[in-house]
């Protein structure tokens, strides 16, 4: 049976939520995307662009509507980012494992969102053999993948 976790990388298109002048960009989720052939779109209000694709400031901002967002924000900055992913209308949502706080989680439960957490996108996104499968067999062995 598919994991709601799983599921949540069925979606076709994808905004990638980073803020690089606080913390690296989540490159490698966004890489993982692109290379599974999903739509995706860097949103990062602090810099131009990411490996050379316009990022963009807001989600209001983006050149269509997304199905999901994947946040990797500083953890201070988590809590806006929900409101702002269901602001938008958007119901899936993943918080990078650590940066989700108690306020985030009751946005995202009183807006009926889909919020995944306490886990690494890298790991559904990337198949090949690294570090982030090793943290994948772990997962499905402790049946939380």
């Amino acid at each position: 049976m598919t994991s709601n976790y799983e599921t949540f990388w069925q979606n076709d298109c994808f905004a990638v939520v980073g803020d690089k002048a606080k913390q690296n960009f989540p490159i490698l989720t966004y890489q993982g995307l692109k290379k599974l052939g999903k739509s995706v779109f860097p949103v990062d209000p602090s810099v131009e662009e990411i490996e050379g694709d316009k990022t963009y400031a807001t989600l209001d901002g983006l050149p269509e509507k997304v199905d999901a967002v994947v946040l990797e924000v500083p953890k201070e900055d988590t809590g806006d980012w929900v409101a702002k992913v269901a602001d938008a209308g958007i119901q899936d949502v993943w918080i990078h494992m650590g940066r989700e706080t108690p306020e985030a989680l009751a946005v995202a439960r009183d807006k009926g969102m889909n919020a995944r957490t306490g886990t690494c996108a890298v790991m559904y996104v990337k198949p090949e053999p690294s570090y982030h499968s090793i943290h994948r067999w772990i997962m499905k062995l402790i049946g939380k993948y």
